[in-house]
């Protein structure tokens, strides 16, 4: 195994160091970038790239495979001789490459590793605050920049949302506070980071044909307790996640803070009646709350869920940790806005509210949604990644005042449907061009009075749709077109 002990400091010799840098995405970019910047030795090997990004590379120096050339382990990557490997989170351990880097004993890191050995570019070093679950992550973690940037901070999300990490670290002001979304492809690769907080939002099945089961799963996402400066922020209502916290090696003094959407107990971030309130950082938590804000508050960020709360929660929990006064949360919190797709309220006619949740890429998330009203004509499918829908029909069964099935795996979600909830009408959607127009059409004809017409597919979108992005903005615009239509 190479040794790379060395390099733990951007002012540490990178200069020729031979890296291939798998993938050529927005991260895959800033890592050749970064490397480049350091003197390293690049090579980029990538199947898919964009022209614009190739065109970048030839024009800083790097040398790069795409196309056909770049499937599998292209030879020339092993006359390159490389001493590491950083590849795209999203890339499975046993693609070839990776696999033969494992039999030579070359490392391989994802841009997180890497950023963390950087992140001393600036005179000011960022503090990590580092957040994962199978939902609400990127909520989260907006609303604690949000809340960050409120109290004075600098502060900026990136790692798996927006900004990649190793264009934060670059930026020459430097940040007081870095908040780090990870998902569980990154934090698989990871091997060591020193978050100032942590925090796991919730655990539940997703991406079991990456990590190949849910334990591998869970095992990725508790590794980012590890470690931990200042305090481990949990799930009261999730045991997992507790779990975790007790389970992880973490640094002396680091607190365990729970986070609930009910009564808050010591230590934890909860809400009393109609406010959101903090035990945990104050001196007579014992007997005594901060109010931070209240639930008139959160209505203005969007449809009020138990979802929305338990994020607003945890996002409080790692606000306080960082010293962010409770006014400043809650200001923090009245200007916040959700991003689209996320438990979105399109239209509402005719008492028959239209909500896009097309975030809902799995099971969890869209039993958040589903928890959240009481007749829903639910909106499921697409591609299920390895994950059985019949628990979740079972639980909302009660709910459903009909189920729209999409999709190109649709046969195993009316399975789930007529096992689960065998007295549901059910209209499938066959796979063809005009989808939305399809399922709103339907739709249409379905839903009574009461009844919240609710896009929360428990599935991914690329089967039928360029992303989760595009299903969504389909739903609505097919839900404008037609209740116009009225």
């Amino acid at each position: 195994m190479q040794d790379l002990e060395h390099l733990h400091s951007w002012h540490a010799n990178w200069r020729d160091l031979r890296v291939v840098v798998l993938g050529l995405g927005v991260t895959g970019f800033s890592v050749a970038d970064t490397l480049a910047e350091l003197g390293a030795k690049v090579l980029v090997v990538a199947e898919k790239a964009d022209e614009e990004l190739v065109d970048i590379l030839d024009v800083i120096g790097v040398t790069h495979i795409t196309g056909e050339s770049a499937q599998g382990l292209p030879a020339q990557v092993i006359h390159f001789d490389p001493q590491l490997v950083v590849t795209s989170p999203g890339v499975k351990p046993e693609h070839e490459l990776l696999a033969w880097a494992a039999k030579q004993n070359t490392p391989v890191w994802v841009d997180i590793e890497l950023a963390w050995r950087l992140r001393d570019k600036t005179s000011k070093i960022a503090d990590w605050i580092a957040v994962t679950g199978t939902n609400g992550k990127t909520t989260t973690v907006q609303m604690v920049e949000a809340m960050l940037n409120q109290g004075g901070f600098r502060a900026a999300a990136c790692g798996n949302i927006g900004t990649p990490i190793l264009d934060a670290i670059r930026d020459p002001e430097g940040f007081d506070a870095l908040v780090v979304e990870l998902s569980s492809f990154q934090l698989h690769y990871v091997k060591h980071i020193e978050p100032f907080s942590s925090a796991v939002l919730n655990l539940a099945d997703d991406h079991l044909d990456w990590h190949g089961s849910f334990q591998a799963y869970s095992d990725a996402k508790s590794k980012i307790y590890e470690n931990t400066q200042v305090a481990c922020v949990y799930n009261l209502n999730d045991l997992a996640t507790e779990k975790m916290v007790e389970n992880a090696d973490v640094q002396e003094g680091a607190r365990a803070i729970g986070f609930t959407t009910g009564l808050p107990g010591r230590s934890h971030v909860g809400f009393v009646e109609d406010i959101l309130c903090d035990r945990a950082f104050l001196d007579d938590r014992a007997n005594s709350a901060l109010e931070v804000a209240t639930l008139e508050d959160l209505s203005s960020i969007g449809v009020l869920t138990p979802h929305l709360m338990a994020n607003a929660a945890a996002a409080t929990a790692l606000a306080r940790s960082y010293g962010v006064l409770p006014e400043d949360i809650k200001t923090a919190l009245v200007n916040f806005r959700l991003d689209a797709h996320r438990i979105e309220l399109v239209a509402e006619q005719d008492q028959i509210r239209w909500v896009d949740d097309s975030k809902a890429t799995n099971p969890h998330a869209a039993a958040a949604s589903l928890n959240s009203f009481e007749k829903v004509v639910w909106i499921v499918g697409g591609l299920l990644k390895g994950v059985d829908l019949g628990d979740l029909v079972s639980k909302y069964a009660n709910r459903l005042s009909a189920a729209i099935v999409i999709g190109k795996e649709r046969e195993a979600v009316l399975a789930a449907l007529a096992q689960n909830a065998p007295g549901i009408p059910v209209t499938e959607i066959s796979d063809q061009d005009n989808v939305m127009h399809q399922v709103v059409s339907a739709a249409k004809q379905i839903a009574k009075a009461g009844d919240v017409v609710l896009l929360a597919p428990a599935a991914a979108s690329m089967d039928q749709f360029k992303d989760y992005a595009d299903r969504g903005n389909q739903f609505a615009e097919q839900v404008k077109i037609q209740l116009e239509q009225i």
